[in-house]
């Protein structure tokens, strides 16, 4: 394993905040393999975003309890207001476009930041918005305001995500050279695998404060504000940047000829000016617009499609099931949104780690020309009602959706250099928000 060998130097004469990139500089000895778990810990807690959609049927009739007080001709702007009709699936599927949008215009806007300010810093303003989103989105719920849940889980929540999905790249691209696919990926996978912990964890909660005259999601938002709050502080304190000129012991650096990998550092402002830049944008662009429809609507589509299928009672459509078989099929349904996650988490690793071997350019044609065959297939799968067909295919293609993520940020340290790749790869992110879009 390798360790610091010099420490980094201070600045003379100014006194180093807690949260200063300074201060965070590795001390001689330092062991590199404990910077991907405090990455970890905040992609995991962020990574929630993914399972929200345990939360949409709950929603759906805060009001009317047993089955939605629906109001027919209603819009969603009346939605935003209404404090008398139950929220529509559809309109709290929004969430999702907000989340992936202001994700990526805030790392695209802090990027620059973040590379000056450090990944501790980053981590912990990201811990007060995802953590004070939730808390903010709660108040909302309680007062069914959906504009407040917009603006507190989706808008703050979402700068939340974008700073502390950016905060670890550019130190773990750094901290590893030598594996820069496996490093990404061991990180990136935990934004992945959030949904794999949170949505059990929320079905849990909303189950033990759910009363006779409350959903119980009010609680459980706030609930899970706080906690991820605390363990994404955790994991912001245990970030450590490179001392300047570190490279592991005994790496040679491979030739740019053979391996297609720059030398160089292209700077920030001068990336976006690039084709390949913009190529690699447009990649992303279409496997993310790809992957968050199936995300935004994991547990409701498993609901819907086999809805009695289930609970073992194939002739039963969804509509026809009874109060306390719905929250039965919701459980398992939750259950499949974190297997789908798992899958996420793991392609996250697997394909970033396969790319160090095989190339980025190699992996991104393996997404595309395996992923037009899985979704092909997919209404084949739900029309002939293989439960386990239907849920491979998806976890296949999640596995990709997350390996694209992965896989990116070394593709951009490949091509710009390691210098800017955090705030790069912020900006690259506004690829994100155009597929949430």
């Amino acid at each position: 394993m390798a360790t610091v060998e010099s420490a980094g130097r201070s600045v003379p004469g100014a006194e180093l905040g807690i949260f200063d990139r300074e201060h965070t500089v590795a001390k001689a000895g330092f062991n590199r393999w404990l910077v991907p778990p405090a990455a970890l810990c905040i992609h995991l807690c962020i990574g929630m975003a993914y399972g929200f959609s345990v939360f949409w049927l709950p929603l759906s009739r805060a009001i009317g309890l047993s089955a939605p007080k629906a109001c027919p001709d209603i819009s969603l702007w009346d939605e935003l207001f209404t404090t008398t009709c139950d929220w529509k699936v559809a309109s709290l599927g929004w969430m999702y476009t907000l989340f992936f949008v202001v994700l990526g215009l805030s790392a695209a806007v802090w990027g620059g930041w973040l590379e000056r300010a450090g990944p501790r810093k980053a981590g912990a303003v990201a811990a007060c918005c995802w953590g004070g989103g939730l808390l903010m989105g709660a108040f909302g719920i309680y007062v069914h305001q959906l504009w407040i849940m917009w603006l507190g889980a989706g808008v703050i929540g979402g700068i939340g995500l974008g700073l502390g999905y950016i905060s670890p790249v550019s130190t773990l691209v750094k901290w590893f050279p030598d594996r820069r696919g496996m490093a990404t990926g061991m990180a990136i996978m935990g934004f992945g695998g959030g949904a794999m912990i949170g949505a059990p964890l929320a079905n849990l909660l909303i189950n033990f404060y759910k009363t006779p005259t409350d959903v119980g999601v009010w609680q459980t938002f706030a609930t899970m504000g706080v906690i991820y709050f605390v363990f994404m502080m955790i994991g912001a304190f245990a970030y450590r940047v490179t001392p300047s000129g570190w490279q592991p012991d005994g790496w040679t650096p491979p030739s740019e000829k053979k391996t297609m990998i720059t030398e160089h550092h292209v700077h920030l402002d001068d990336a976006h000016k690039t084709p390949q830049f913009w190529l690699i944008w447009w990649v992303l662009c279409l496997n993310v617009s790809a992957g968050i429809g199936v995300i935004g609507m994991a547990s409701p589509m498993l609901q819907e499609i086999f809805a009695g299928k289930l609970i073992g009672l194939p002739d039963v459509t969804f509509s026809q099931l009874t109060a306390e078989q719905k929250t039965t099929i919701a459980a398992i349904a939750a259950g499949f949104a974190g297997l789908l996650s798992l899958f996420n988490i793991g392609g996250r690793f697997f394909w970033a780690s396969l790319s160090d071997y095989i190339g980025r350019k190699g992996t991104y044609y393996t997404f595309f020309i395996l992923g037009i065959v899985l979704y092909a297939s997919a209404p084949t799968f739900a029309a002939i009602g293989s439960k386990l067909l239907f849920v491979l295919g998806f976890g296949i293609i999640l596995s990709m959706y997350g390996g694209g993520f992965a896989t990116v940020p070394a593709y951009l340290a490949d091509m710009f250099g390691t210098q800017f790749v955090g705030a790069i790869h912020g900006r690259l992110l506004t690829a994100w928000s155009t597929a949430g879009i």
